[in-house]
């Protein structure tokens, strides 16, 4: 429930919190207005001190008897220097002159002289019209008289049909009006401040409070408010997956196991550091594990969660506890390495050689990635060196000029070759994560940032080699997908197989944007010249060029291969690549037939 509780409570914050950016902002404009200017006062005579009724006026007998409607109510006024009688029936309401007992017409020419007298500004009266009512006389009913005049202000004088000043708009009050509406949320008739929308708003205000005392109290355990020394201690039994015994240590009650075995010199992989978001520091409990929480069933398979695997961030000492971690020795050993070389294979896509201090083992094999320590840093985008031929890419970056980041942190690159077949070596292909394209100031990845501006020369730590994906034995065939930076793992696993003699049919479906952004494409089709049992095929999202298959790369195989091979379920399938693009193949194969256990796959978890 929690990751699904973090992301409506991601999203509902983000509506909230934009209307509330739109509430202070224009709470903050509306205070600054001059309130004279919007209640219309700076150029409005105020109203004229009550008169004296004159003597010399009809009886209001008189004109009751003349009217040939009758009339409900009457009331007496002025217009202008006119004492008038008011009749008001069913229907309208009379203007009679009290003196001469006439009926008063106000046309554009009266109602032109009513609106000069109610006003004392330096602009003069420029048209005068009978309209229908809007956004500006919404207290009033009925059509009115609209004279406007010449100032600065653009000084609207509205009179009602029986000669009444109504309002009195200008500038500043159209100003204060739009930003009232942004403020009550009424966006048809700017009145109602209890429409739906703000009390849709203030109950998604109060759930996001809810729902983040909620996240508050799952993200931190009593035992973190306790000191250690009154909580105890727990025996860990470490184990390594062949079953061999690691380590042995005390770990408070209440620490999770990754934060006891850091503590004890054993990094787990992960991207988060422990945030429970990437999934790397996946433990297998040994014996009775405890019930997966929502963190656990939302980044693991249900069949490794049965296994007794769970996250080492998201898992309690609270008793003796035997795990089994992957890694072995290498989760308390950091290794140097030499930058030997960085080449740029497309806009965002580079390869980096190390040269290890140490010599690579049998445990860097395909598949497995290593942990880059990436140290506290200052950089500039003059930094990152691009080819002449990709500097068009990156100027439509719009990068910020320096970006930063305070703590070291740690990421996970895929080896992109057998380490045999390159004299020791370690290389990466590492995607540089920028912002969307066309946004500004928004900076790129912190740790492909820092690999990027990497030279030769340059010296780094890591940790590894970590991780499951790996070739699995057997001769069966096999289908190779994948797209972005997943070409990396790919390409190791496939040069390695062909290397080494495999005789199976193997395919390659690889996706990328344009021919471009592509890596290794003339390596593919010397492989696949080279290796009679090789299928190389580049697909294209977005870009046409009458050679490759245009489209998402898990269309494009199902339609290419899949959809007419007579034995999928006999095939092995490997997948890399963006999460859009694996969960999208994942599901693919999963319509088609093809078992999990057929399927390996790697989404850098992320």
């Amino acid at each position: 429930m929690t990751p699904w509780m973090r992301k409506i409570h991601r999203w509902i914050g983000l509506a909230v919190g934009l209307q509330l950016v739109l509430w202070m902002c224009s709470g903050l404009v509306m205070s600054l207005l001059d309130a004279d200017k919007v209640r219309g006062r700076e150029f409005r005579f105020p109203a004229a001190a009550k008169r004296a009724w004159p003597t010399d006026t009809v009886p209001v007998g008189h004109v009751l008897a003349a009217a040939r409607e009758a009339a409900q109510t009457v009331s007496t006024g002025w217009l202008l220097d006119r004492p008038v009688y008011r009749l008001s029936g069913d229907k309208s309401v009379r203007l009679i002159d009290a003196r001469s007992g006439e009926r008063i017409e106000l046309d554009e020419r009266l109602s032109r002289r009513i609106a000069e007298a109610s006003y004392r500004g330096p602009g003069q009266a420029v048209k005068a019209e009978f309209v229908e009512p809007s956004l500006e006389t919404r207290a009033h009913d009925g059509k009115v008289w609209r004279i406007a005049f010449s100032d600065a202000e653009d000084t609207t004088v509205y009179l009602s049909a029986q000669g009444d000043v109504l309002e009195h708009r200008n500038r500043t009050w159209r100003l204060f009006d739009l930003f009232w509406m942004l403020h009550i949320m009424d966006y048809s008739e700017r009145k109602d401040f209890n429409n739906p929308l703000v009390v849709s708003a203030a109950v998604g205000g109060f759930w996001l409070a809810l729902s983040g005392i909620w996240l508050l109290f799952t993200s931190f355990s009593l035992a973190e408010f306790i000191p250690k020394r009154w909580r105890g201690t727990r025996a860990l039994m470490i184990h390594t997956p062949d079953g061999g015994r690691l380590r042995s240590l005390r770990a408070s009650t209440g620490d999770t196991v990754f934060v006891a075995l850091a503590r004890q010199g054993l990094q787990l992989p992960s991207n988060c550091g422990g945030g429970q978001s990437c999934g790397l520091c996946e433990v297998r409990v040994r014996g009775g594990a405890p019930s997966p929480t929502p963190a656990d069933r939302a980044l693991l398979l249900p069949a490794r969660i049965e296994a007794g695997h769970r996250l080492a961030c998201n898992l309690k000492v609270d008793r003796n506890l035997d795990i089994e971690v992957q890694g072995g020795a290498e989760l308390g050993t950091v290794h140097e390495a030499r930058v030997e070389s960085v080449r740029a294979l497309s806009p965002f896509l580079r390869e980096i050689v190390l040269m290890p201090t140490d010599k690579p083992g049998a445990d860097h094999h395909p598949g497995c990635y290593i942990q880059v320590h990436i140290p506290p840093y200052r950089m500039g985008r003059q930094q990152i060196e691009a080819p002449r031929e990709h500097q068009t890419a990156w100027a439509g970056l719009h990068l910020p000029a320096q970006w930063s980041s305070a703590a070291p942190l740690r990421r996970s690159y895929s080896l992109s070759a057998p380490v045999e077949q390159i004299g020791g070596r370690l290389s990466l292909l590492v995607r540089f994560r920028h912002g969307k394209q066309g946004s500004r100031n928004h900076p790129p990845g912190k740790g492909s940032a820092f690999v990027f501006g990497l030279k030769a020369g340059d010296r780094l730590q890591y940790s590894g080699p970590f991780g499951e994906f790996a070739i699995r034995p057997g001769r069966r065939e096999k289908v190779f997908i994948g797209g972005g930076a997943g070409m990396g793992p790919l390409r190791a696993m496939i040069r390695d197989l062909l290397e080494s003699g495999a005789g199976e049919t193997i395919h390659f479906w690889y996706g990328a944007r344009t021919r471009a952004d592509a890596p290794y494409v003339d390596e593919m089709q010397a492989l696949a010249a080279r290796f009679g049992n090789f299928r190389w095929q580049l697909v294209l999202s977005d870009a046409r060029d009458g050679v490759n298959p245009v489209g998402m790369v898990h269309e494009a195989v199902h339609e290419g291969l899949l959809h007419s091979h007579p034995d999928l379920p006999a095939c092995d399938f490997y997948l890399c690549g963006p999460p859009a693009m694996l969960a999208a193949t994942r599901a693919l194969l999963k319509k088609l037939g093809v078992p999990d256990e057929r399927v390996a796959f790697d989404d850098f978890k992320i």
